[in-house]
């Protein structure tokens, strides 16, 4: 090769290096085509997990992943920094409904319908975790609403949810339709909040530590009632209504007579009816624009059974002085309105030190990565 030739191929490789997005601006799967976001953000793959739930990372940036219709437990990481996890276990199957993972003091707690698990030293043995050991095993074995969201709150304990077996239904044990906290050893199990059909989703605000949290509505009253809710509960022992009444003012036509809607906790925000509220957290980082700083954002994970389908988004939760003033989309796309199909239904959300934002779908079997760029 002459030198002129030499110093053009050096140039056009020169330009090329400097003029190649990064990864993280490219998105890197067709299905994310149709996805809109506000002016200034993007979105990619971070990593593909079949039926990817509730998500949990730890300090040194492994993220662990829970499954709901199969049976295991994965973590993956980004060892090369490229925003995009080049390494993936399978930390265990054969697991029931294991949709739930936490992590405290390097052990990772795993949900599944009637026990908590827990791996101990999570990441010093990724490549053979072993068997986990039995924290709790005592919770109903019903799957009907079975599958469960786990975290530990500000207290140090491990917030339980357990779902009511039913669409509708009026249970005698306490044990249903309720969040629970325990100590991080199983013991000291006690009940937090009652009359809560079925939560997927909970965390604290960043500020006054109370619980926010998620939770279904009931089916089959129609396209458009009962709303799903957004609820807080600054405090253990209150009841939010179910079955007797939804949405703060809805009276139960089967449940309803039996006590009235003022009885109970009013919800901070009547969510769109059966959108599927799921995941939820307070944007806390550097990364987004300030008007987004402890905002709650929210998966949708979308209506199974409405004439027209609801949610497949993300939502954002604008608040003041402790309550909702707002309530918009933030990221839309996954459905299709006029073919009434969707490529993803997004199930929860995990903030990444950077300030990024991770999404779980676990239709798509998908990890996505969403950054503002400006």
């Amino acid at each position: 090769m002459n030198k002129f030739k030499a110093v053009v191929l050096l140039v056009c490789v020169s330009c090329l290096a400097a003029c190649t997005s990064p990864k993280e601006e490219v998105i890197t799967d067709s299905s994310l085509s149709g996805i809109k976001l506000p002016p200034g953000f993007t979105i990619s793959v971070y990593a593909d997990v079949d039926n990817a739930r509730s998500m949990a990372l730890s300090p040194a940036g492994t993220l662990f992943i829970g499954n709901r219709n199969g049976n295991k437990v994965y973590a993956v990481k980004d060892t090369d920094g490229d925003f995009i996890a080049d390494k993936k276990w399978v930390l265990d199957s054969g697991l029931n409904m294991p949709n739930g993972v936490a992590l405290k003091d390097g052990d990772l707690y795993v949900a599944e319908v009637s026990r908590i698990l827990k791996f101990s030293n999570i990441e010093s043995k990724l490549d053979n975790p072993g068997e986990p050991s039995v924290v709790y095993d005592k919770f109903p074995t019903e799957t009907h609403h079975g599958w469960k969201y786990i975290a530990f709150g500000p207290d140090g304990k491990l917030y339980v949810p357990v779902g009511a077996p039913c669409n509708i239904c009026e249970s005698e044990d306490p044990i249903f339709a309720a969040i629970h906290r325990m100590n991080s050893d199983g013991t000291g199990l006690e009940l937090f909040a009652s009359g809560v059909r079925n939560t997927v989703g909970f965390t604290w605000h960043p500020e006054t530590k109370n619980l926010w949290f998620t939770d279904n509505g009931r089916d089959m009253l129609g396209d458009d009632i009962p709303p799903c809710e957004l609820n807080s509960a600054p405090t253990a022992g209150m009841h939010f209504g179910y079955p007797y009444c939804h949405g703060g003012t809805i009276k139960d036509p089967e449940f309803g007579d039996k006590r009235s809607c003022d009885e109970f906790v009013k919800p901070m925000q009547n969510l769109g009816a059966h959108v599927a509220p799921l995941g939820l957290k307070f944007y806390t980082g550097d990364m987004f624009p300030a008007e987004y700083k402890n905002q709650i954002i929210l998966a949708e994970h979308g209506s199974w059974n409405r004439s027209k389908k609801s949610g497949y988004k993300l939502s954002i939760l604008k608040l003041k002085d402790g309550k909702v003033i707002g309530y918009e989309p933030f990221v839309t796309g996954w459905l299709d309105e006029e073919a009434q199909k969707a490529s993803g239904r997004p199930v929860d959300v995990l903030q990444m030190p950077d300030g990024s934002l991770l999404v779980s779908d676990d239709q798509a079997g998908k990890i996505y990565r969403i950054v503002y760029k400006g």
